[in-house]
């Protein structure tokens, strides 16, 4: 039995894996994914990178999830004051020693009983995984 999932595929399997990393990590839509691999002198269709997409994207994603790092037991919550559309927000970002983003939340007005209510859902979802 043959184990390699790219068997009877037309394309080989670097152009496969490298169209469905485009459109999962860059926000393209699948015509712009078919574009750019035009302009490389593959001619593809949006329709089979769709199909490629649904078949690939699960295990590639794994794949990253394995690889990431674990979280560090040292935590910090980040404040910012950003302006989105002429109002001002807080941002709040839960991050790691690592600088790993581990949530985030955006509020109109400073509330630091909210935000820590945020790393106690973080920790309940960490020590306690669903």
């Amino acid at each position: 039995m043959n184990q390699n999932p790219y068997h009877r595929y037309r394309f080989p399997a670097a152009i496969i894996s490298h169209c469905v990393w485009l459109y999962n990590s860059f926000s393209l839509s699948l015509r712009d994914v078919e574009k750019m691999m035009l302009y490389r002198g593959i001619e593809v269709t949006y329709e089979s990178i769709r199909a490629w997409v649904i078949n690939f994207s699960g295990p590639a994603a794994n794949k990253i999830r394995k690889n990431r790092s674990k979280l560090s037991d040292k935590w910090h919550l980040d404040e910012v004051r950003v302006v989105i559309k002429g109002e001002v927000h807080w941002l709040w970002r839960a991050v790691d020693s690592h600088g790993q983003v581990l949530d985030i939340l955006i509020q109109k007005r400073r509330n630091a009983k909210a935000a820590k209510r945020l790393m106690v859902k973080l920790e309940n979802k960490v020590l306690l995984p669903e």
